[in-house]
């Protein structure tokens, strides 16, 4: 019941990205070349700032558990600070240096003007873009997911409306082309964060924060970070690891580049269940590790392990039946990429359920607070197995782009293997973020009233 709206709701923030590329994809395979080389850029950062979120969201789900009211509401209010000060300082080198990151990648002339636009737009949001992921974050670690379900489902469904204005242009509107895909997004994620931290404030779901909650506690804040820096570490290693991937990607030219971007989206559909699993495991292991139950939050990991495997492995089925119209969907006029995307969508399907384990359980060892083996695993993914495999099968066989391809599912297994086995070791469960003093103490207070 807890991993249902975390599903839909992650459904509907992707859909802020299918959105883009099912409108952009009406302007042809430029423009959607020109969002596919974006989207790698935009995601680092993103990624840098998300381990404080996750580090946040560990912290709030523990002492949830050990029902200590009052710093769930202080983890939130300092895990606000931190990100809105990151993400503005990110922001603004995202800004100035996005012309230098496209002319890295050898992105052409006629890609790199409207990829540019999107960018700069995306960066501006970025403030807005967090302050949202930080409330979605703390109301899960409380177990409160329906009400950041709803938003999201409204500001999408505006979403939706606001991208062909901005696109195309209507009466008065002018046609912004692919930016205007970015400027609809800024503006209801910007809507989305306003409402959040009114909610918040207000104090009607579980949390209550006050002005002076914003006081900014240093050596609170300290340990936020180096909480989160690992975590903050592996998500941008994964983006580092998919810009580098673009690079690779972008040699072979614009048609691999779109077939990349469009297989990406369908990959991040597929794996929303696995998804939000993963973050309702996370969720009830932190609760029951903060209560002192660990039987319960063995449990549950392997419960929600077990799930994910058999039910993404099912849909991969279902994907590689249905792979050509699944590509169609989103760049209909141009039958070479329908045909290329399909090749690459179906060497995926198959290994989606080694994926789901191995993001379900990594979801275990972060609401444990042991972040650095989600990092360790990362760094072996994608730069010990993924690029190295791409790159040789690529660039080195007769396999040229299709070797690309064949990466994925070879590092998606064997990375699974790897976090099963630790799993298995149980080390683990010899972790906690708060300590017994704090959990005692509540306790006691809980005791007497």
């Amino acid at each position: 019941m807890l991993a249902i709206p975390i599903i839909f709701m992650n459904l509907l923030q992707v859909a802020y990205q299918l959105t883009d590329a099912f409108w952009v994809g009406r302007l042809g395979a430029d423009a959607v070349a020109s969002v596919s080389v974006s989207f790698p850029i935009t995601f680092l950062l993103i990624s840098i700032i998300t381990g404080f979120t996750i580090a946040g969201s560990s912290l709030v789900a523990q002492y949830a558990g050990a029902h200590n009211h009052k710093k769930v509401n202080h983890v939130t209010a300092q895990t606000f600070i931190l990100v809105t000060f990151a993400s503005i300082i990110f922001g603004v080198v995202g800004w100035f240096l996005s012309p230098f990151l496209l002319q890295l990648m050898y992105v052409s002339p006629k890609v790199s003007g409207n990829a540019l636009r999107f960018l700069r737009v995306l960066f501006l949001g970025l403030p807005f873009m967090f302050g949202f992921a930080v409330f979605q974050s703390v109301m899960r670690g409380v177990g409160q997911v329906k009400i950041p379900m709803i938003i999201i489902l409204g500001t999408t469904t505006l979403n939706f409306l606001l991208d062909p204005l901005f696109i195309f242009g209507w009466r008065n509107i002018p046609a912004f082309g692919v930016s205007g895909a970015a400027m609809a997004t800024f503006g209801t994620q910007t809507l989305a964060a306003l409402i959040g931290l009114f909610l918040l404030l207000r104090g009607t779901f579980s949390i209550r924060i006050s002005f002076s909650d914003f006081i900014p506690d240093i050596p609170f804040i300290k340990k936020l970070f180096f909480l989160g820096l690992p975590a903050s570490l592996e998500q941008s290693i994964r983006s580092l690891g998919i810009l580098t991937m673009t690079f690779l990607v972008t040699s072979f030219g614009t048609i691999t580049t779109a077939v990349y971007g469009v297989g990406s989206n369908i990959l991040q559909v597929i794996i929303i269940p696995a998804l939000g699993l993963s973050m309702a495991s996370s969720v009830l292991v932190g609760h029951n590790i903060g209560a002192g139950k660990m039987k319960r939050a063995h449990d549950t990991a392997v419960l929600g392990a077990s799930i994910s495997f058999v039910f993404l492995s099912l849909v991969g089925i279902i994907v590689f039946i249905f792979a050509p119209h699944l590509v169609r969907f989103f760049v209909p006029n141009d039958s070479e990429v329908v045909q290329q995307g399909a090749v690459f969508v179906r060497i995926m399907a198959l290994s989606f359920g080694f994926l789901g384990v191995q993001m379900s359980l990594s979801g275990v060892f972060r609401a444990s607070g042991n972040m650095t083996i989600p990092l360790l695993f990362s760094v072996i993914s994608l730069w010990v197995l993924q690029f190295p495999i791409a790159y040789i099968l690529s660039k080195h066989t007769t396999l040229h782009e299709v070797g690309i391809w064949w990466a994925f599912p070879v590092s998606y297994i064997l990375t699974a293997l790897l976090t099963v086995i630790w799993f298995l070791r149980g080390d683990w469960k010899h972790r906690r973020l708060i300590n017994e003093e704090e959990a005692t103490e509540v306790l006691v207070e809980n005791t007497i009233r």
